[in-house]
């Protein structure tokens, strides 16, 4: 006897060129690969900028302290692109939920929540802008207070 499903099998998601996949799907796949590339760059980019942060602050460099606070705005930027990423794939895989489904009355057993690692991602993302702001004007202080030495 032979058993016809129609759930697609788990794909890995930065490898489908050759799947026999539907348009949508690969975009799905695509938006996934993504943001499972993206945000662990963040975290990447958060570790080093601590520790590059932490060297500045002590050596008080001022190139230092400007290229660490670049840095923690690029990470928020890498994050907020993560988050956009993941809204839309998740706004994307319900409507492709609703067209596999054909009925409305399943969906109401469905229940989309995004949860605390949604509200992690948006803290950690204000964290980031707070943070390199924070390095930024330690650069700008400490560019002012060499000028001043330097001029007297």
């Amino acid at each position: 006897m032979l058993v016809r499903s129609e759930c697609y099998p788990l794909i890995n998601p930065f490898w489908h060129e050759n799947a026999n996949i539907t348009d949508s799907h690969r975009q799905l796949l695509y938006m996934h690969g993504t943001f499972v590339i993206l945000m662990p760059l963040s975290l990447i980019l958060m570790v080093f900028g601590g520790m590059t942060g932490f060297i500045s602050i002590l050596a008080r460099a001022y190139l230092l302290l400007l290229m660490t606070g670049l840095l923690f705005l690029f990470g928020a930027l890498i994050t907020l692109t993560g988050i956009s990423v993941y809204i839309a794939y998740s706004a994307a895989a319900f409507e492709e939920a609703v067209c596999l489904l054909r009925s409305k009355d399943l969906l109401v057993e469905i229940d989309i929540r995004f949860g605390w690692s949604l509200a992690l991602v948006w803290i950690s993302f204000v964290a980031e802008v707070l943070t390199g702001a924070v390095f930024l004007l330690a650069a700008r202080t400490v560019g002012v207070k060499r000028r001043r030495e330097q001029a007297l």
